[in-house]
């Protein structure tokens, strides 16, 4: 159901019934780019020029709210707000779309859930916690970028190089910001974008990364452009299954080398030691074509098991050994 309030381009809302259980995620993140206050999630879009807030609410679990307005160009400032014109309806719209596919709110697991909610492993979660969601991107480029600012640095790290980046070439309004994007990052030097404090090789990957997009020779929502991204010296499988999970909403898509799996398949497959990415893969082979979805409701059961203190200790004795412990 679509309900108009005042004239066209004014806003839209859209109340939306899930057809799985659901529960909006608080999707700030890291990088903030999401802002929560009283049971409403706010965030910006910039959609061909032109700026659009979208709220999103929850009144009941069987709906969700998203109401989009556009944001005056006067409002707007960063690289190139000068250029920004209203949004219409087409933007209104398309954000909303946007905001659904990031929220996961129209995904149907009820196949997911007859499959696996009697599994050994994630059964317990898919019978309680089928309403969770992972979090996604409304665009798949941020995807591939924050994956790159995330690769093998701790992840308080990575989100503090995320919100320089939007300070200093995001677009902001209304007190949110949104990421640069791949025009903006395009026309850097990799010593500008090194200053946020990404390192020198994954400054250059980024930037020729959004130059690939820039030229038309590589579309982030399309996987056959995959192969120019991997030819980028630090882009590599894991990078390709952050833009597949995160900004494709692709399911299946395994974070196969993240230090998380390969702690948790190493202590729940008994190996005693931390798993290879090849172990990971054949231990969720099982579950394909959710993989990705898997593993995120294995660690929601059992990622206590591989995190704090001692983690690596209990990796070596394994699950049973720890338990009777």
């Amino acid at each position: 159901m679509v309900s108009r309030r005042g004239s066209p381009g004014d806003s839209i809302r859209l109340s939306v019934t899930p057809p799985s259980p659901f529960r909006l995620p608080r999707l700030s993140g890291g990088d903030r780019a999401f802002r929560h206050t009283f049971g409403m999630s706010e965030r910006l879009l910039v959609l061909d020029g032109a700026a659009v807030l979208v709220k999103l609410s929850q009144p009941r679990p069987d709906r969700v709210t998203f109401q989009a307005e556009p944001v005056e160009p006067s409002e707007v400032t960063g690289p190139g707000c000068n250029r920004m014109t209203r949004a219409g309806e087409a933007q209104l719209e398309e954000a909303i779309a946007r905001l659904r596919f990031a929220t996961g709110v129209d995904d149907d697991l009820s196949e997911m859930a007859a499959r696996f909610r009697d599994d050994p492993l994630i059964g317990q979660a898919v019978r309680t916690r089928l309403h969770m969601r992972h979090m996604r991107r409304p665009f798949a480029w941020e995807a591939f970028a924050w994956g790159v600012t995330e690769q093998l640095i701790e992840y308080r790290r990575a989100a503090s190089i995320q919100r320089r980046m939007m300070a200093r070439w995001g677009m902001a309004a209304r007190g949110l910001r949104t990421v640069p994007s791949p025009d903006v990052v395009a026309g850097l030097a990799p010593a500008e974008l090194g200053s946020a404090g990404l390192s020198a090789r994954r400054s250059i990957a980024m930037i020729r990364a959004a130059r690939e997009v820039t030229r038309g020779r590589v579309d982030m929502d399309d996987p056959s452009g995959d192969v120019r991204l991997l030819a980028i010296p630090e882009i590599g499988p894991w990078t390709i299954a952050c833009l597949g999970l995160h900004g494709r909403g692709d399911p299946d898509a395994l974070l196969a080398g993240d230090l998380s799996h390969v702690k948790l398949v190493g202590y729940m497959a008994g190996l005693g030691r931390i798993a290879t990415v090849e172990e990971v893969e054949e231990f969720y082979a099982p579950y394909a074509p959710w993989r990705g979805l898997a593993g995120n409701f294995m660690l929601a059961v059992h990622g206590a098991d591989v995190s704090g203190a001692g983690t690596y200790h209990r990796i070596r004795r394994g699950p049973g050994r720890a338990r009777a412990a």
